[in-house]
């Protein structure tokens, strides 16, 4: 009985994950962005102007958005971090806690972008891309 639900709570979860549609967002002010443009910010080679901001390490929203947008897995993007800090070719994007962080930050900044699941999206931030 209890690896039948072991079992069940596993498939729901997996359930629950598979519904999340990452959603890459920004101040309602902001200028719309392209896909490349959103990939190059999250690597750190785009205008220095647009403020980053990631999601907490093993978050599976943050997962879903690299795959997606910039095709690292979380050990590629952990390695590609770890050579540019160490050659100095630059820092990672700040990280917060959750999505309610993610829209307080994106809210208070009209050149901040970030991603969170899309059903979290409310009137403080705008999707600018669904990749």
């Amino acid at each position: 009985m209890k690896k039948l639900l072991t079992i069940l709570a596993l498939s729901l979860t997996a359930v629950t994950s598979a519904n999340a549609a990452v959603v890459v967002i920004g101040n309602p002010a902001a200028a719309d962005i392209s896909i490349n443009d959103v990939k190059k910010a999250f690597l750190g080679k785009g205008n220095s102007s647009v403020v980053v901001y990631e999601l907490e390490e093993g978050n599976p929203i943050r997962s879903e958005f690299h795959q997606a947008v910039t095709g690292k897995s979380d050990a590629q993007l952990k390695a590609f971090w770890s050579k540019q800090v160490f050659t100095g070719k630059g820092t990672p994007p700040p990280a917060v806690s959750g999505a309610a962080a993610m829209k307080s930050a994106i809210a208070s900044n009209p050149n901040a972008i970030g991603y969170i699941d899309e059903a979290d999206v409310d009137a403080t931030v705008k999707v600018i891309i669904k990749p």
